[in-house]
């Protein structure tokens, strides 16, 4: 999907990027501060963190008495909760939705401690493989927004580690919901998906839009850190009726599994 060729070169998204240059604004001063304004220990976080930005996997947690607030989360915009599932304590953050949000959240995180974040978003059916509710393992991601532009040169595409691809993938079988491998839109403008856009995306077997994924791949690409991206594709852009239906619990069970699986065969490549 080729960008237009009348794209002013003058464009602030393009110009007075040095990408090998260090900011000066750090994510560790933030927190750095943050626990000194509201008097916290500096400890970590788990090991393996998700990102929830429905909220609703937070939601059903926190329902049913699987997840606590953690009191020594720094973040001046979101709240951690922890739980414990299969022996292994995950920290979840919710609401962190479109690509500036979950980049500045998976920066905290991992200067907290985390090793590996999932992120599991809401998407838009673009090129039909099942009836939704189903998930995509995306393998990559196409840069139409901007905070990924701010890491890395303009390319179309921030990839997931085919490493990670290859071991997630292959334990994806186990899921109860169907899970497919391909491509994602990320946009940072949800009610401009227009039917030319639509249908560019479509003709490059785009599987499903959402807000997060080329800004996490290109995130983790820059900074070496592992990050895998399901899209749950919900919905047909409110185009059928009783759209937007996740299943039992909002998805939740189902996110649940993906998350199991994702760990598992990133704790096996340790």
């Amino acid at each position: 999907m080729t960008g237009n060729s009348d794209v002013s070169a003058d464009s602030p998204l393009h110009t007075a990027k040095q990408y090998d240059e260090p900011s000066v604004f750090t994510p560790k001063s933030l927190l750095r501060e943050a626990r000194r304004q509201k008097e916290l220990p500096d400890e970590p976080v788990p090991d393996i963190c998700i990102l929830d930005p429905d909220g609703d996997l937070v939601r059903y947690l926190v329902k049913t008495g699987q997840a606590e607030r953690s009191s020594n989360w720094p973040g001046y915009h979101t709240e951690l909760y922890e739980f414990e599932r299969n022996n292994t304590t995950f920290g979840i953050i919710g609401c962190a939705v479109g690509a500036s949000f979950a980049v500045l959240v998976a920066e905290q995180l991992f200067a907290s401690g985390c090793e590996f974040l999932i992120s599991i978003t809401s998407s838009g059916q673009i090129q039909q493989r099942d009836d939704p509710p189903y998930f995509v393992l995306i393998e990559r991601a196409l840069r139409d927004e901007g905070t990924s532009h701010h890491y890395r040169k303009p390319e179309e595409y921030a990839m997931l580690d085919t490493d990670l691809r290859d071991r997630i993938e292959a334990e994806c079988v186990s899921v109860s919901r169907p899970v497919y491998t391909g491509a994602t839109w990320t946009t940072d403008a949800p009610f401009r998906e227009t039917e030319q856009a639509i249908e560019r995306a479509r003709s490059e077997n785009i599987l499903a839009v959402e807000m997060e994924a080329a800004a996490l791949y290109t995130f983790a690409a820059v900074r070496d850190r592992p990050v895998v991206c399901f899209a749950h594709v919900t919905n047909q852009m409110g185009q059928a009726e009783e759209d937007f239906e996740k299943g039992e619990e909002n998805g939740s069970q189902d996110a649940l599994e993906v998350i199991d699986v994702a760990a598992d065969s990133w704790r096996s490549m340790a």
